[in-house]
């Protein structure tokens, strides 16, 4: 028997595979997070709540409608961190990384799912590739695990430190944004209480990246000693990572520079510690040292700009992709200077990479607004306050200005879906849900249309 036979993957395109996986995991998870024995109260949780916990855990986005500390015993913890490792990896990946461990064969069809969910180009060294992101996966957690658990020891004992350890370093790389610090009597308080602390913010901060730059660009750099260059798929993931972060921080340092209720009350160390980590935690990872509540618009606004765009292919982070802004920006520099191609670093860019660029831009776009749309209707909230929950369960983000717990049951829903296709991505979902096509075999007449 194959690693997922009963998904008959003869018949199924490996985008539906992938989408029915998710779905599985979720459903599964919903319903083990539901009984009682998954509360601290040892009652019940509603299903919704269950299945939106489930959903927000595998698709790594960290949006809550009960707080993870305070409501869940430590069995329902667990279940969140499988399914934050399970969604962060990719179940396909841990899929092969069993069949590998019982030394059997990957087939070809499997090696085409594995190719889709890595977002490659090609099933070349697509095991390689996977044994690469266990193996990373797994020491840099442990890594940050034990960086967590050493300060943590400060606070409260040893065994509770280490299993805090455990539970943020996994959830931190996968960039899922889970805590559990709720669980010491302030519901949804993230990291706040750490604002001032560097050791927390800056190990935060480098899982954070190291699990959005993605898998292939950390095998590039470990391999930089060795091959002595870097792939354009990393010189444009690390340029376009460093600079969004770079900018991010100096624009939140000047919005919020005098803000008594985020910034303002903090030393100089404190507001640039503050800037830097609020400009990393939007690329899809979650967790905030200030109240986002507070920050001005113009900063939640930019914040949402941040989300959208989201990290690196291939990592455990969601958006549009720092690529695809990249690409886009190529795009309109190259419009502006009259070139017919786009260069990055001396390469030219294959159309067919351009345009799947707009139309995954697009798409992710129309699906903002259109959920936007919905829920100003269901909720009851300012409209920056829905546009922000709904970019942030797009990107898998899990950064919230305090809508996500008031959610109507329709809008449990629809953020629910919204986070589903952000794990995703929409490409993937529409190749899913859509028919198949045939390539056409012929090519219409050139026409020509007025743009702009």
């Amino acid at each position: 028997m194959t690693i997922i036979s009963f998904f008959r993957l003869s018949r199924w395109s490996p985008p539906r595979v992938l989408m029915t996986g998710f779905a599985l995991i979720i459903l599964i998870g919903g319903v083990l997070l539901s009984m009682p024995f998954a509360s601290r109260d040892g009652t019940a949780t509603a299903f919704i709540d269950a299945l939106f916990t489930a959903t927000s855990a595998t698709c790594v986005t960290g949006l809550v409608t009960v707080d993870t500390g305070s409501h869940y015993s430590i069995a329902g913890q667990i279940i969140i961190l499988i399914l934050i490792q399970i969604g962060g990896l990719g179940f396909m990946t841990m899929a092969t990384l069993f069949a590998l461990v019982l030394r059997k064969r990957i087939s070809l069809k499997e090696r085409l799912i594995l190719q889709e969910a890595m977002n490659q180009n090609s099933m070349e060294g697509i095991v390689r590739l996977i044994r690469k992101v266990v193996l990373y996966a797994f020491i840099i957690e442990l890594v940050g695990a034990a960086l967590f658990a050493i300060r943590w020891s400060l606070d409260m004992p040893l065994g509770q430190a280490i299993y805090f350890g455990i539970f943020h370093g996994v959830s931190m790389f996968n960039n899922a944004g889970f805590d559990l610090f709720g669980q010491f009597g302030t519901p949804y308080v993230s990291f706040t209480q750490y604002v001032n602390d560097p050791l927390v913010n800056i190990v935060t901060m480098l899982l954070i990246i190291l699990g959005g730059i993605g898998f292939i660009v950390m095998s590039d750099l470990l391999e930089f000693r060795t091959l002595r260059r870097l792939s354009l798929h990393s010189k444009v993931v690390l340029s376009a990572t460093g600079a969004l972060i770079g900018v991010g921080t100096i624009v939140i340092f000047i919005f919020e520079f005098s803000n008594k209720g985020t910034l303002g009350s903090l030393g100089w160390g404190g507001k640039i510690l503050a800037s830097f980590y609020q400009s990393v935690s939007p690329r899809t990872a979650g967790p905030n040292t200030v109240d986002l509540a507070s920050l001005r618009q113009a900063t939640q606004f930019f914040i949402i700009i941040l989300m959208f765009i989201g990290a690196s292919p291939g990592s455990t982070g969601g958006g549009i992709k720092t690529t695809t802004f990249t690409t886009l920006i190529g795009a309109v520099i190259a419009m502006i200077r009259g070139k017919e191609d786009i260069v990055l670093f001396n390469y030219r860019l294959a159309r067919e990479r351009i345009f799947k660029a707009l139309t995954i831009t697009v798409l992710s776009l129309a699906l903002v607004v259109f959920v936007t749309m919905v829920l100003s209707t269901t909720e009851d909230k300012a409209f920056i306050k829905i546009l922000f929950e709904t970019t942030s369960a797009f990107g898998t983000v899990g950064l919230s200005l305090g809508v996500t717990p008031e959610l109507s049951m329709i809008g449990k829903i629809i953020i629910c879906l919204t986070m589903f296709a952000g794990r995703l991505g929409p490409l993937t979902l529409a190749y899913a849900l859509g028919p198949r096509t045939e390539k056409e075999l012929y090519r219409h007449p050139e026409g020509k249309i007025i743009i702009g």
